[in-house]
């Protein structure tokens, strides 16, 4: 489906639009995209919990009631892609329409609304959903666990590269039937399931990267019972002891309670009890090392399966970072010549910190727009909730530290740091804010300036050297920063006329 595309023609002034229609098991969704091919930005998401795999293990069959819901739910959605002006549309369907016995049906059905659907083999399924992780966790080295309605999908990634992948009949709406066959059934099911695939204790050690909207959900649940301070769910890391005993919790809490935890879908509240149990089973079973929750999967596999080589080496994070701070860039954008402009003080850095460094410098510019009295707090939020890929919980927070001082937050550290952040990484990140905000001070946004001057430090002291004619830069304002920049460093400071 190619909807809208004559109403509203591509070109180079407007950015491509992208979306993703996925037709699964327990929902269907639509998820539309614009922006750097690499890092797209998501600019509409809504699901309908059709429940096409509901009736899948009685019958073989979508009952009538999730067939014509879910082509209800395709027909607003081709409105919509037609509406937005969508230059692509790719739909795929997953473990219902493939082994439904009117999947067939479906799909024909799907296809007279103009759609173009891909029905994944079990296989197919899997290798997208690793490469959906790849894309957001270029160095992901662990299983993949892809728990949908129908199927869980484990898949072993490692090197950027998909290995072994499997497609399982494990989803969601299959556990309660087996479950209620007895009390060590799903145990017994899931050990045979894995043992007949090949999946064993050989795998143990590494960390398995949760996707689904089953295991977002029970993520969430942690985050508020252990009252987490940064409840991004990308690269959210639920503890091992948590993850073994969350069934029992959720027993515990009941349907009500769970139904007051905010952002919980209370649409997957009736089959996170089943979500849980086979987590359980699966740590038990594999032995991970830790349980890493991935936001990236069948969809961005869809979006990432399709781009040039060349384009999926690209950093995630710095694609993303980099426009999204050309958005707010005042006069260019000088991101990247911020960053070389300070390095001379941090050349002994290791590369990934400074490729935080490199990052924080890209949205550099990203609070000038907001109410002054607020724009610590705006560059903070940027760092912390952005919707980035490549980049972990501690990362977050170190970039959104150097934000944070950069606009004047001073050098404390913000509140609600998670404990696992060292506080040597933070003390780093202030001083890259200190430093990023004397260069927003003397340039004032210019690029000549920073290309005309320079920093320098020596074991006693950090100089700011400024061509002769250009010495009036030199304000108290400047001074003030420098002399900021300078004690953190533990050096004195100078200007210096050349």
């Amino acid at each position: 489906m190619n909807a809208g595309k004559g109403q509203h023609p591509a070109s180079s002034a407007r950015t491509l639009r992208t979306a993703i229609i996925d037709i699964g098991s327990n929902s269907i969704r639509l998820v539309a995209y614009s922006g750097a091919r690499r890092a797209p930005a998501i600019i509409f998401n809504e699901k309908v919990m059709a429940g096409l795999g509901r009736s899948l293990s009685r019958d073989g069959r979508i009952d009538d009631k999730a067939f014509e819901r879910g082509l209800a739910a395709l027909d607003r959605f081709a409105s919509l892609c037609s509406e937005m002006g969508m230059d692509d549309v790719s739909c795929v369907a997953t473990a219902a329409v493939r082994e439904a016995e009117n999947g067939a049906a479906f799909v024909a059905e799907a296809e007279a609304r103009g759609f173009s659907v891909r029905v994944l083999s079990g296989k197919e399924e899997a290798n997208i959903s690793g490469l959906g992780v790849l894309s957001s966790i270029p160095q992901a080295d662990g299983i993949v666990a892809d728990l949908g309605g129908g199927s869980l999908e484990l898949v072993r990634v490692k090197g950027g590269k998909i290995g072994r992948a499997t497609s399982l009949p494990l989803g969601v709406l299959r556990l309660a039937d087996v479950r209620a066959t007895g009390p060590k059934a799903l145990e017994q099911h899931v050990k045979a399931v894995l043992k007949r695939e090949g999946w064993s204790r050989n795998e143990s050690g590494l960390p398995i990267y949760l996707v689904g909207g089953s295991w977002r959900n029970l993520a969430r649940v942690d985050m508020v019972l252990s009252k987490h301070p940064l409840p991004v769910m990308h690269h959210h890391e639920i503890p091992l002891k948590s993850g073994r005993k969350l069934a029992r919790v959720l027993a515990h809490l009941g349907p009500d309670k769970l139904a007051a935890i905010p952002d919980l879908s209370r649409s997957r509240i009736p089959t996170l009890g089943d979500a849980a149990a086979l987590l359980s089973i699966l740590i038990r079973r594999l032995e991970p090392s830790a349980l890493i929750v991935s936001s990236s999967g069948l969809r961005e596999g869809v979006l990432f399966e399709a781009l040039p080589k060349s384009v999926r080496k690209q950093d995630p994070l710095l694609v993303a970072v980099e426009a999204e701070g050309a958005k707010y860039a005042r006069f260019s954008t000088i991101g990247r010549l911020l960053d070389h402009w300070i390095d001379p003080l941090f050349a002994d850095e290791s590369r990934s910190a400074h490729r935080l460094r490199f990052a924080a410098c890209l949205l550099s510019d990203v609070a000038w727009s907001a109410n002054p009295s607020f724009r610590a707090e705006h560059g903070l939020e940027a760092a912390l909730h952005g919707n980035w890929g490549g980049i972990d919980v501690t990362g977050r927070v170190v970039m959104g530290q150097a934000l944070y001082t950069c606009y004047g937050g001073g050098t404390k550290a913000f509140e609600g740091i998670p404990d696992s952040v060292a506080a040597a990484d933070i003390e780093q990140a202030t001083r890259w804010g200190l430093a990023m905000r004397l260069a927003q001070r003397l340039s004032g946004g210019i690029a000549s300036i920073l290309q005309e001057t320079q920093l320098t430090m020596t074991d006693e002291c950090v100089a700011l050297h400024l061509p002769h004619d250009k010495r009036g830069l030199y304000g108290e304002a400047v001074e003030r920063r420098l002399r900021q920049l300078a004690d953190a460093m533990g050096r004195d400071y100078a200007m210096r006329a050349d």
